[in-house]
């Protein structure tokens, strides 16, 4: 810089030129905001959750009363179609239900306590069997015949104290009775006054009145078609498992299909329940080998053949994949227990549906 110039003095920052120098960039405030929505979320849902546990003693009848009263709804209206008042026509229903929960249990137990005998013979020769094969793998004859011995006598015990027990154990869940009762006063009103209930939800809603009358519809037919898909499902179970125990000749074939045909409809649980009934009596009247034949056919029923069924019942039914089902059924069976292993799939098809009806309706808007 030549002799005798200065420097121009710099210039004045103004305030606004350090408005934007700390700005948060607008990428990381978006994901900030939906990093508290996905926390937010979180907290209802673990609330929701604690909230649920907390009244079980009357959320859980009420839901499994609703969804009960969502499938045979259609049958009321029926009834009412033909002249029988609501009242009634949901007095018969309920009769209906008593009855089928009545003989199913009736089975159940009249099933297994007529193997009782067989079954505690067969379980002596599984016994004897397992001796030998530890006198084959090289154990001593004393050590194999103590292991026969603690297998017997754990067996024994354990099925006599199941059979002898049954009958107190349910009498002693007072637990039992109170969600039975509860569930069947819901049922019965919900039956009754199903309409009614359903305009004031709506009513109630918060939410315009014909969105949320075609939520509730959505929900209401997807509870329908996914039992309609459980229903192919079961039966196709229901008949397979049946057509088993009639080849192998075990006893109460028509009990093991109805077992399984009603068991289905509890996911995943059932399938097991089913399948240990069916194997118990083939156990009590054949022995271990027909036993591990009509498991080698459950298993078969409810995995690799079902799964030929389930994409095309369910996917006629809610318009979803097989993989989903089982991933949001998973999950929410996870968080809220058997309510959750039922409800997911439908709700998820549900909210599916409507956020496609809503869509459509901002598309009609917009032209």
């Amino acid at each position: 810089m030549a002799a005798g110039t200065t420097e121009p003095p710099p210039e004045e920052v103004q305030p606004e030129d350090l408005t934007n120098l700390f700005a948060v960039p607008q990428w990381l405030r978006d994901l900030g905001l939906a990093a508290w929505l996905l926390v937010g979320i979180t907290l209802l849902v673990a609330g929701l959750v604690a909230l649920l546990a907390l009244t079980q003693t009357i959320v859980m009848p009420v839901l499994t009363a609703s969804i009960i009263a969502a499938v045979l709804s259609p049958v009321i209206a029926l009834l009412h179609r033909h002249g029988v008042p609501r009242g009634a026509a949901a007095a018969l229903v309920m009769l209906g239900v008593v009855a089928a929960v009545l003989a199913l249990a009736f089975l159940i137990v009249g099933g297994i306590t007529a193997e009782a005998k067989g079954l505690t013979g067969n379980l002596a020769s599984a016994a004897d069997k397992l001796r030998g094969y530890l006198q084959d793998a090289g154990v001593s004859a004393n050590s194999a015949q103590n292991a026969q011995a603690d297998a017997s006598a754990s067996v024994s015990d354990a099925f006599h104290a199941l059979l002898n027990g049954l009958g107190t154990g349910i009498g002693a869940l007072a637990g039992l009775a109170v969600f039975l009762s509860f569930t069947a006063l819901s049922l019965f009103f919900l039956l009754k006054d199903g309409p009614a209930i359903r305009v004031w939800a709506e009513r109630h809603a918060g939410i315009p009145r014909p969105v949320a009358h075609a939520i509730a519809g959505r929900t209401l037919q997807s509870l329908r078609n996914y039992f309609g898909g459980v229903t192919i499902v079961a039966a196709f179970n229901a008949v397979l498992i049946g057509l088993g125990a009639l080849v192998l000749d075990v006893p109460h074939a028509g009990a093991i299909a109805l077992v399984n045909f009603v068991a289905a409809y509890v996911p995943y649980l059932g399938a097991w329940s089913a399948g240990a009934f069916t194997v118990l009596i083939a156990l009590g009247a054949h022995g271990p080998d027909t036993a591990i034949a009509m498991a080698v056919i459950s298993l078969l029923a409810n995995g690799p053949l079902q799964q030929l069924v389930q994409p095309i019942a369910f996917g006629a039914t809610l318009d979803m994949h097989p993989l989903g089902i089982l991933i949001v059924t998973i999950a929410a069976g996870s968080v809220f227990g058997t309510i959750g292993l039922v409800l997911a799939a439908p709700l998820t098809s549900a909210a599916l549906r409507v956020s496609g009806d809503l869509a459509r309706a901002r598309a009609r808007g917009a032209t």
